[in-house]
């Protein structure tokens, strides 16, 4: 089975992760962007979902260090700010795609799909 390393810091956001993925994938969890850094160097997962605003390191930087390491790790931003300001620097962060939250479980999983 496919692992997916979902770097969140809000327990409900990752339940509600939890509760689409589930099924169809082992998860891994980060609490924060070093966290999500670490694990990802560790576990190796095939795909990071990663929040953006969180504690201690955040998402941005951590995609930053994850692409500097593993340039072919796929990662997708998940964020509260959907403007296009966010996509941009999400994207020049090293992301493959953005999905915003509250997360829709059918585009959650087929954008998933696109990339593994």
């Amino acid at each position: 089975m496919k692992r997916i390393l979902v770097a969140e810091d809000n327990d409900s956001n990752y339940m509600l992760m939890t509760y689409i993925l589930k099924n169809h994938y082992e998860l891994l969890r980060a609490r924060n962007g070093q966290e999500a850094l670490e694990v990802a160097m560790s576990e190796k997962p095939d795909m990071v979902l990663m929040d953006i605003k969180m504690p201690v390191m955040d998402g941005l930087e951590a995609t930053r260090l994850i692409k500097a390491k593993m340039p072919d790790m796929v990662v997708i931003a998940l964020t509260a700010n959907a403007f296009d300001s966010d996509r941009k620097m999400a994207m020049e962060a090293g992301c493959s795609d953005f999905l915003s939250k509250p997360v829709n479980a059918e585009k959650c999983l087929k954008t998933i799909q696109n990339y593994i």
